[in-house]
């Protein structure tokens, strides 16, 4: 399968070959052996390259699934027998990577130097799921995932508040009512997160009375911070990206009431070894998570 993979990603069996250091002979036997026992050809050879049939359209996810298992059950295994050394791959949304991962990754270096970090970024939750659930990375750190059928972990919370620039007329205070931004202009990301069929911006505004008037669309939340602290409109994110990575020319209101959402650990397969120990490390650098009292009329209905 391994071999297969890389005949793909190189679209070459030389390169293939010379990738995975065996003779082409030898890759080209493996590939066949590999088509016979599916039932089936994987592979078109074509003049100048390589590409998939529908048979190894269908093949290829769940051969990429278990190549990344199989490397996942030697790190899981090597860990467990405190074996030092290996790698522990971790994935998640880009304003987590930025702005909570640091610290964390530095607390970790200091405490297992010999377990080697990789760190993959997303720039959706939903594509931060869909890669874990491949087996990208051995863990996940994001908000709580809508549909997962593996192990989740709470480890902290995370407070979203608004950026706006020194010049602003909210620039002297430290919170604000969302009401009483209805009119302003917002700096909107891709990654905003969606509640009741809303993306949440929307879902909140409509709370408050009003719709959001759009000024810019981004794909990164820092991206968003740096516009509104340029003047473009009123951006919202997670307060330790804003406050700890890309706010320093900005200020940084918090909503009344506070926005907070749970920040949690998810991966196919409980966490052993490395990985367990990486959960404990965020637990013990993060905030711990405090859900807010529900209102007396949301109990109304039960």
């Amino acid at each position: 399968m391994e071999y297969f993979l890389t005949v793909v990603e190189e679209s070459s069996f030389t390169r293939a070959a010379e990738v995975l250091h065996v003779t082409q002979p030898a890759l080209s036997h493996q590939i066949k052996a590999l088509e016979k026992s599916v039932g089936g050809a994987l592979l078109e050879r074509m003049a100048r390259g390589v590409r998939l049939t529908p048979m190894g359209r269908a093949y290829l996810p769940h051969a990429e699934l278990a190549v990344r298992s199989a490397e996942q059950a030697q790190r899981a295994a090597r860990a467990a027998s405190g074996a030092e050394g290996g790698e522990l791959h971790i994935a998640a949304v880009h304003a987590v990577a930025v702005g909570v991962l640091p610290d964390v990754f530095a607390h970790w270096r200091r405490a297992h130097p010999g377990v080697q970090l990789l760190l993959h970024e997303y720039g959706t939750t939903e594509a931060l799921e869909e890669q874990v659930e491949r087996g990208v990375a051995d863990l996940a750190v994001g908000p709580p995932p809508q549909y997962w059928t593996g192990s989740v972990t709470p480890v902290g919370e995370e407070e979203i508040v608004l950026a706006v620039p020194f010049d602003d007329d909210l620039a002297g205070r430290t919170a604000v009512r969302l009401a009483e931004l209805s009119g302003r202009p917002w700096v909107r990301c891709a990654m905003e997160p969606v509640v009741q069929g809303q993306r949440f911006l929307d879902w909140a505004c409509g709370q408050a009375g009003f719709a959001p008037r759009t000024a810019v669309w981004t794909e990164h939340t820092s991206t968003a911070v740096r516009m509104a602290a340029s003047g473009v409109g009123v951006a919202a994110a997670p307060s330790h990206l804003v406050r700890g990575a890309v706010g320093e020319d900005c200020v940084v209101l918090s909503v009344e009431p506070p926005w907070k959402r749970s920040l949690t650990v998810f991966s196919r397969v409980e966490p052993t070894g490395a990985a367990a120990a990486f959960v404990r490390v965020l637990q013990e650098v993060l905030p711990p998570y405090a859900p807010p009292p529900l209102p007396l009329k949301a109990y109304e209905d039960c």
